[in-house]
């Protein structure tokens, strides 16, 4: 298997996904409780240096005044735009940065962070999540029409990519699945019958291993780590439910009876044995194909026997 960025064989297949255009990098930030002091400072000294400018003002109106007055606005502007900077950062979430349409960088410390305050976030969870298909029909690799749901575990790996690299990462990772769920289930048939190879009823862990491998091909452009994908709901189309099942029962039947024929026999055998052994009694050919005949109607078949009390010999 080849790796995630090119074409990959699977199961006659090829999955040739994009190779990314971008990756993840991380984004140094200044402490936030520093820049929020700094800001608040800045907006308490403008405020102060305006009441002055005002009042110097209003007693002699000298040029002092006027600028105790624009110093103030321009403080209180400044502290009032640092504030645009603060950043919180929850733990399972990163923020991909991004200043006048540029990629700078991602945020994925937790805590209170600041950054340039023109620069456009975007909050992308890492936190590990679930998607679940819905039931999908389609049929399998011998043409019978099943019924097929899974769930995916997956993760955001790449923030960049995720952002970047496709529209919409979660409607992406639901129609990859998808695409990978009708795939697997088309490539291998739902029962085996006996036959030497796998299926999806009784091959599930190779099965789940397949189809993990290949939605985690699909969506690997997008930055997305598949951890575990698993087949939760797997049945015949009602159409064909009942001729299945009769056929499921029919196969039961046989290989019961066939256990049952084996241990018979092999009663029947140990029963001669020992007659012989201890002397019991002696039997010519013809009594032993009467007692054989016998001890397999009782233990082969599947209704009470009916005992036969025999007045005269075997031979009359």
């Amino acid at each position: 298997m080849a790796n995630t960025s090119g074409g990959v064989a699977l199961e006659g297949t090829v999955v040739d996904m994009p190779a990314p255009q971008i990756s993840e990098r991380p984004l140094r930030a200044a402490n936030g409780f520093v820049m929020a002091g700094v800001a608040t400072a800045l907006e308490l000294a403008g405020i102060a240096l305006f009441i002055v400018g005002i009042a110097v003002l209003a007693t002699d109106g000298g040029t002092l005044g006027l600028w105790a007055l624009v110093v103030g606005i321009l403080l209180g502007l400044t502290g009032f735009f640092l504030y645009f900077g603060l950043t919180a950062v929850a733990p399972g979430e990163a923020r991909v940065v991004q200043l006048l349409g540029r990629y700078i960088g991602t945020l994925r410390n937790p805590g209170f962070q600041w950054i340039n305050p023109i620069t456009q976030r975007r909050r992308v969870s890492t936190r590990i999540r679930n998607h679940e298909t819905d039931v999908t029909k389609v049929n399998d690799a011998d043409g019978n029409p099943i019924q097929i749901a899974t769930v995916v575990v997956w993760q955001v790996e790449d923030t960049a990519q995720a952002v970047f690299e496709v529209d919409d990462f979660l409607e992406f990772v639901a129609i990859q699945a998808e695409t990978a769920v009708r795939h697997i289930a088309g490539s291998f048939p739902y029962d085996a019958h006996g036959e030497p190879r796998l299926s999806l009823r009784d091959n599930a862990e190779e099965i789940n291993d397949q189809l993990s491998t290949e939605i985690g091909i699909r969506v690997a452009s997008a930055g997305v780590k598949v951890i575990e994908s698993r087949i939760i709901h797997l049945a015949y189309a009602p159409e064909i439910a009942h001729a299945m099942l009769r056929r499921q029962q029919a196969g039961a039947v046989v290989a019961a009876r066939q256990r049952i024929v084996e241990g018979a026999v092999g009663m029947v055998e140990m029963a001669l044995e020992k007659l012989a052994e201890h002397d019991v009694v002696e039997l010519d050919e013809e009594r032993k194909a009467a007692m054989v005949s016998n001890l397999l109607v009782v233990l082969v078949g599947d209704r009470d026997t009916q005992p036969v009390v025999n007045t005269g010999t075997l031979y009359q």
